[in-house]
């Protein structure tokens, strides 16, 4: 059997099963979705949020890229959590990276890898605001795994300088704002920040004081 194949059977069989758990599941679904969480994640496939974190389809808005980046020109990620945070209304924006992340790590070299070097290049810049602190590592394993969780540190903060985000304070006091990272080695996932509803950011300059509400 084909590869491809093999994937429609298996959702065959995922749809029959959850039919016979749960009769109303899929009907369930066809109603709007009122996901709770909106997840930027890593495209990498090792990580998939709903099955690391055990939630059933429905509960988790989804948005993944190369290296969890929340890069305030990307019209794709910025349509995602307008939607999210103005439409369906999600209390929590969470940014998850994980040990491992192949994006990190070639952000770190000098190689040249094509295309993909102007979406590193946001991973770099994250290397040289905190130079001091990686340089400072001397193993190369664990300043790859630092430079990893400050990169989510940093897309938090970025996600807390939109005016979607800014301006959904001052509407409803949400969402709260949260950064992890997953350990690819033993499945756990550790919080490295949060930012709650509100908050004053790492810099003033990106606070908005005019906001329409």
């Amino acid at each position: 059997m084909d590869k491809h194949l093999q994937l429609l059977e298996a959702n065959r069989a995922w749809a029959k099963r959850m039919v016979e758990e749960d009769p109303e599941f899929f009907t369930r679904s066809l109603h709007v979705q009122r996901p709770e969480y909106l997840w930027i994640g890593c495209s990498d496939s090792r990580v998939p949020p709903e099955l690391i974190t055990q939630m059933k389809p429905g509960m988790i808005f989804n948005h993944r890229n190369i290296a969890n980046q929340v890069i305030h020109t990307d019209m794709n990620l910025l349509s995602v959590l307008q939607y999210a945070v103005e439409v369906l209304g999600v209390n929590h924006v969470i940014v998850c990276g994980h040990y491992g992340c192949g994006g990190v790590k070639a952000a770190m070299t000098r190689h040249d890898y094509g295309l993909i070097n102007k979406w590193l290049r946001h991973i770099k810049d994250v290397y040289r605001l905190h130079e001091a602190e990686l340089e400072a590592i001397a193993d190369e394993q664990m300043r790859l795994n630092r430079l990893i969780e400050l990169n989510v540190i940093e897309q938090v903060q970025h996600v807390a300088d939109t005016s979607i985000v800014q301006r959904a304070w001052k509407r409803r006091r949400a969402p709260h704002l949260h950064g992890w990272v997953y350990n690819l080695a033993d499945g756990i996932i550790t919080p490295l920040i949060d930012i709650p509803a509100g908050s004053h950011l790492d810099h003033p300059i990106y606070e908005f004081e005019d906001l329409q509400v």
